[in-house]
């Protein structure tokens, strides 16, 4: 029975997160809090979200929806639409008034910041524009939905708390893509726009080919619901370790094993038994945790997906993706491909898993206080941190035979292809879905590549292509196999980005067929659409503002 009104909705309320952990004591009642400040203390703080005025609809998705039971009319009744784009005022039975925005640590490749809190002292820093108003069970998961651009909160570093169209349209459209490509993430719900509000952004002229953003746009305000289990990050548990290891307040031990319970109890309660004393449980979730780490690292590989600032704070402890930012996905093939303007080489595509394996360490720094005085538990704990490295390196193994089809891995069959991927200046995403065909040629290859090969380059290509193909033990099981993992859709930023154009001038059909072409990315799309969706990066978006690289202004 589908979930159908208003008020069926709200009595799937269930907030554990508001009744298992402690609120800031210095936070209001009613949630009216949406000044800078410190907060030293606490696990939340409650806070109301700003309304966005006269919200408009743009896009919800069909699958959570099915998902979570809920009739997909839902998604354009009012005070649904209301709720969702900010207005908690119509919270009714069981919902609580106003949301909870968090606090967190910020790491950089395993370096602690305090730098980026506006007191200088880490105390705010956290969920700046990212507020949860809702959480419940559904079908009997429970599920976090949380406002993204819902206003400023005590975190917000002076900001105005709101999130662009642009950046709104990216997450919700990219969120339910890697839900298709098999990728762990953080879901979709719904996505609301004020064509009556305005923000000003830095941005790129049309047709820039500027590094940094070149001139200011005023941008529709939008609201996106993205939905998890839970929220919790790396960087949450990180704040409450460092706070512990200081002693900061008396009840800094007691707050760090509560929110270290609570997220064992929402992302891993299923795989750690509760008898168990809480040193064993620690440690359980130290391994869990590293196992879903890498496995979401080597998918990020298999699928082209550079997270572009994977700090801490932006790795989510239950071993998600998190945090649509600055992303982008690998269409030229170059393993320092990195899209965000301000991310570096550090948190290029192929740094990925030596960025996980930075903040893996700062997660395990979180635990210790908690096995403090026993020494073996903390021995244990050091030696899962230690096998980071080594675990990775397995996944990652497994990813690689798995796009080529192979019955194990080959080192210098996979390091000999990238090089040559490199040289032939290859698509990532068509390259290999071209491979799935197991060809005898090389030239059945040369659609994937940008520009054309040299003889001697096509020499080697098709010396590696014979060898490759003597290690398939059956070469169709192998084909339909490389089909499955190997997508024949991938993100390709200038093809969204005409659609979060279009959507700032009402118009959301291109969305919509966005929606529907990345429904099943692994399905070979009709020809009328391959010709748009299925084809390579044109010369005109090569080292384009916006579109191959951009800032993180949203």
């Amino acid at each position: 029975m589908l979930t159908s009104s208003f008020a069926e909705f709200a009595g799937r309320a269930d907030y554990s997160l508001l009744e298992a952990l402690q609120p800031d004591p210095q936070a209001t009642a009613d949630g009216s809090d949406h000044r800078p400040r410190q907060v030293r203390s606490g696990h939340y703080v409650p806070v109301t979200p700003t309304p966005l005025p006269d919200p408009q609809y743009v896009a919800h998705s069909t699958a959570l929806f099915a998902e979570l039971g809920l009739s997909e009319a839902l998604a354009h009744d009012a005070a649904f639409r209301r709720f969702f784009s900010g207005d908690s005022s119509v919270a009714t039975g069981p919902m609580r008034p106003y949301g909870w925005a968090t606090g967190y640590a910020l790491s950089i490749y395993g370096t602690e910041y305090i730098q980026q809190c506006p007191f200088g002292t880490g105390n705010g820093y956290g969920d700046g524009r990212a507020i949860s108003v809702f959480e419940g069970l559904f079908n009997g998961q429970r599920w976090e939905l949380q406002l993204k651009g819902g206003g400023p909160t005590p975190y917000c570093r002076g900001a105005d708390g709101r999130a662009v169209l642009r950046s709104s349209v990216r997450e919700f459209l990219a969120q339910e893509l890697m839900h298709a490509l098999g990728v762990p993430t953080s879901r979709s719900l719904t996505l609301y726009v004020s064509h009556a509000e305005t923000v000003r952004r830095p941005w790129y002229a049309p047709h820039s080919s500027s590094f940094d953003p070149d001139v200011m746009v005023d941008n529709p305000a939008a609201i996106t619901t993205r939905v998890a289990p839970s929220f919790l990050r790396v960087g949450q548990l990180e704040l409450f370790g460092r706070r512990a290891r200081s002693q900061a307040h008396p009840a800094a031990l007691r707050e760090l094993q509560q929110i270290t319970e609570h997220l064992i109890d929402r992302n891993y309660r299923t795989e750690i038994n509760a008898a168990l004393p809480l040193e064993q449980q620690v440690l359980e979730l130290a391994r869990l945790f590293r196992g879903r780490l890498t496995a979401l690292v080597a998918h990020w590989m298999r699928v082209g997906y550079c997270q572009g600032n994977f700090n801490s704070d932006n790795c989510a402890a239950g071993g998600t993706t998190l945090d649509y930012g600055p992303f982008g996905f690998c269409e030229l093939f170059e393993p320092r491909f990195q899209p965000w303007t301000g991310g570096g080489e550090h948190f290029c595509f192929f740094n990925q898993p030596a960025a996980a394996e930075a903040n893996y360490g700062m997660f395990i720094s979180a635990l210790r206080p908690l096995l403090e005085g026993n020494s073996a538990a903390l021995e244990q704990l050091e030696q899962l941190r230690e096998g980071f490295a080594g675990a990775m390196a397995l996944a990652l193994e497994a990813m690689w035979a798995a796009k080529l089809g192979l019955p194990h891995y080959d080192t210098e069959l996979v390091q000999q292809l990238l090089q040559l991927l490199v040289n032939a200046r290859a698509d990532y995403t068509v390259f290999f879905r071209k491979l799935c065909a197991i060809p005898e040629s090389v030239e059945a290859l040369k659609p994937s590549f940008y520009v054309p090969c040299s003889s001697e380059l096509d020499a080697q290509l098709q010396t590696w292509l014979a060898r490759w193909r003597r290690q398939l033990v059956d070469p169709a099981a192998a084909a339909a196999a490389m089909r499955r993992v190997n997508p024949a859709i991938t993100w390709r930023e200038w093809l969204v980005a005409p659609a979060y154009e279009q959507a700032a001038a009402g118009d959301i059909r291109l969305i919509q067929e966005l929606q529907a072409v990345f429904r099943d990315p692994y399905a070979e799309p009709p020809a009328e659409l391959a010709a748009t969706y299925d084809r390579l990066r044109p010369r005109e978006f090569f080292n384009a503002g916006g579109v191959s690289h951009y800032s993180c202004s949203s």
